[in-house]
């Protein structure tokens, strides 16, 4: 039988890896003294009951205890909106996006998923690549550890009458869902330098409304006009937003439609590794133009995303927006929004639970520590409420009732 990675080419490789992750069926019971239970609510000196995949209930005198965690703080796994799983840099050091189809670029995309659950991250919604599917469906097998991936397949790429009819563009989206995608991520416009709209409403509209018929989410990425135009599209979520005015962030929560903005990860992580991306397509030619331009686009981000805070009933997602180079970092996302906007850290938390899987229409299956949901539980060794940065200290990692990653802290007792 071919295994999910046939196409990259490591499929004996990706079986042996799959020999050496846990299997669990067993009953399972996690003790904790602060649990946040991915709603906004924290529960005290409770345990949690798992067998199988799944969290059957919550019980305070429930034994034995397999895994003592308490002194840490547990919550559900984290849920990014926005990754690019496969993305990685080539062997000549520069960004080589998702495109690699080498045998090395698949030990990348798995080390990018690992590094992502290690993280804590146990869902991740990757947006744009072919080889999103194959690390998809490979992770979903149990032939490679990793995070649930959600992905778009191929982005529709606006550029306007060149991406086609409305009936053209509908047959894409068809296209797509026979590809396997869990959703479509849609161009509506570049870059807040080029923020004109690269679709038409008309193009837009059949977009969405072919996505809904399909039964799919749209995400679409979109700057200053654009995003109006994909609001009143019906479109699912906008990602990034920046220079919409106050009055598209109103209609967007009047339409329920969500906002994934970024706060700082992404950009910081271009500047780090500036190096690596100027000279690859998309990034310019000249290191010192790039870096001035990502620094004066930071505080832009940041202060939109205040507005978007300030919008009533305006549902905002976590995501990282993760690239080569970000994998594993994600959660640096999450002390950018604390520390540098303002965000209250529960709700940081809670955009990242049971918001996130609103968001992805999963919240009967993740986003919360409840009964009947996934057994998708972390443990941080601090306090993020008090302390953002504890979202650096995951030491414990559960996936759909798997442990992945258990570090041994003062008064732990379990195996």
């Amino acid at each position: 039988m071919l295994c999910a990675l046939s196409l990259l080419g490591v499929c004996a490789r990706a079986e042996r890896i799959a020999a050496q992750v846990p299997s669990q069926s067993k009953r399972i019971v996690i003790a904790a003294s602060t649990v946040l239970d991915g709603k906004g609510g924290v529960l005290h000196n409770t345990r949690i009951v798992i067998e199988g995949a799944k969290i059957i209930r919550i019980d305070s005198n429930a034994a034995p205890v397999d895994y003592d965690l308490r002194g840490l703080t547990v919550l559900p796994g984290w849920i990014d909106a926005h990754v690019h799983i496969t993305w990685s840099f080539g062997n000549d050091g520069k960004n080589a996006g998702g495109a690699g189809t080498t045998q090395e670029a698949a030990y990348q995309a798995a080390s990018n998923a690992w590094v992502t659950l290690m993280a804590g991250f146990t869902t991740v919604q990757s947006v744009g690549s072919p080889t999103d599917v194959p690390l998809r469906d490979a992770i979903a097998k149990g032939f490679l550890p990793g995070p649930r991936i959600l992905t778009a397949v191929e982005p529709l790429s606006g550029r306007g009458e060149q991406t086609g009819t409305p009936d053209e563009i509908r047959a894409y989206v068809r296209k797509q869902k026979e590809a396997g995608a869990d959703l479509i991520k849609i161009f509506a416009s570049w870059s807040p330098g080029r923020s004109e709209p690269t679709l038409s409403q008309e193009q837009l509209n059949a977009a969405c409304d072919e996505a809904k018929k399909q039964g799919l989410r749209t995400l679409v990425h979109a700057y200053k006009d654009a995003v109006r135009a994909a609001t009143l599209a019906g479109c699912t979520q906008i990602e990034h937003g920046l220079l919409a005015t106050d009055d598209d962030l109103k209609l967007m929560a009047e339409k329920g439609t969500w906002l994934d903005p970024q706060a700082g990860l992404v950009w910081e992580n271009y500047l780090l590794n500036k190096e690596k991306f100027v000279g690859s397509p998309g990034f310019g030619t000249s290191v010192e133009q790039f870096a001035t331009n990502i620094q004066k686009l930071l505080p832009m981000y940041r202060e939109f995303m205040r507005h978007a805070l300030k919008t009533p009933g305006l549902k905002i997602v976590f995501g990282s927006d993760a690239v080569a180079g970000a994998h594993g970092r994600n959660a640096e996302e999450f002390i950018d929004r604390v520390r540098d906007v303002g965000v209250d850290p529960m709700a940081a938390m809670v955009s990242a639970n049971s918001l996130g899987a609103e968001a992805m229409r999963l919240s009967d299956q993740i986003g919360s520590i409840a009964p009947g949901l996934q057994a998708d539980i972390i443990a941080l060794d601090g306090d993020p409420l008090k302390d953002i940065t504890a979202v650096r200290r995951v030491v414990f990692v559960m996936k759909s009732g798997i442990v992945y990653k258990h570090v041994a802290h003062s008064g732990s007792a379990g195996p």
